[in-house]
């Protein structure tokens, strides 16, 4: 059912295309290496090269890593706003291989959600709602969340600053943080967490080189929910995250 949803959205480019179709189009492509620290004992953080990509011709879009297709909004010169579905990886979980202390756990695997989001801009800030579900059936759950930002010039330098709260399920905590009855010893007894708020910050910073070509930085800190903080399995509360990129901006 979730599958048959994307397919019936995505008609939406087709029936909505000429709209664009006139418009000079500005599209962002780069490449970088993204990291990210894991909170769970003695495993070692994700290093990966990661396509960068930015695209928003008002019918559907690519942020990064997550893409999106407008079904209803609105756009003039100094605001817009729209509903779209999305879709996004989630870089995240373990295998009991990667650290001697989750010897004996199952796998908790990384997943792709998707859902509904709602944007709206006004000049440079900026706000984001998003209603995600596992479309894998991972952690077989829901997650909310809101994003505001704002953009700030100094020189040549534009950052990006926003603040990111998410509601995460008791289905989404207890997966990821979670130490089941068949999985507990007497070194990690069972844990089963509630639902809870992660909160986040982070910020992109570019520096152009030349009028096409520029550098794009992103920095990010999650605070993990408080309701899996004594989890026998975690060892940090805060995953950092960031990007360090070079970007290659033109139209079309």
């Amino acid at each position: 059912m979730k599958i048959i949803l994307f397919i019936v959205l995505l008609l939406n480019i087709a029936i909505a295309e000429d709209k664009v179709k006139d418009e000079k189009q500005k599209v962002t492509i780069g490449l970088g290496a993204y990291m990210q620290t894991q909170p769970y004992k003695g495993v070692d953080s994700i290093i990966m090269p990661s396509p960068v990509i930015f695209f928003d011709n008002s019918l559907f879009y690519i942020r990064w890593s997550r893409a999106g297709i407008y079904f209803y909004g609105d756009k003039s010169e100094d605001y817009s706003w729209g509903f779209s579905i999305t879709a996004q990886p989630r870089p995240f979980g373990y295998k009991s291989s990667d650290s001697k202390y989750l010897k004996g756990m199952q796998e908790r695997e990384t997943t792709i959600e998707g859902g509904l989001a709602f944007s709206a801009l006004y000049k440079d800030s900026y706000i984001e709602m998003m209603l995600l579900t596992d479309i894998l059936d991972r952690y077989d759950s829901w997650l909310f969340k809101t994003e505001i930002g704002d953009k700030y010039t100094i020189k040549k330098f534009s950052f990006y600053p926003s603040i990111i709260v998410s509601y995460q399920s008791d289905k989404f905590v207890d997966y990821y943080y979670g130490v089941t009855s068949d999985e507990a010893t007497k070194q990690r007894e069972e844990f089963t967490p509630n639902g809870g708020l992660q909160i986040g910050m982070q910020t992109y910073i570019k520096y152009p080189l030349t009028d096409s070509l520029a550098t794009l930085i992103n920095l990010r800190m999650d605070m993990i929910p408080y309701s899996a903080f004594n989890s026998p399995i975690i060892e940090d509360k805060v995953i950092y995250s960031g990007l360090a990129s070079l970007i290659y901006t033109f139209e079309y």
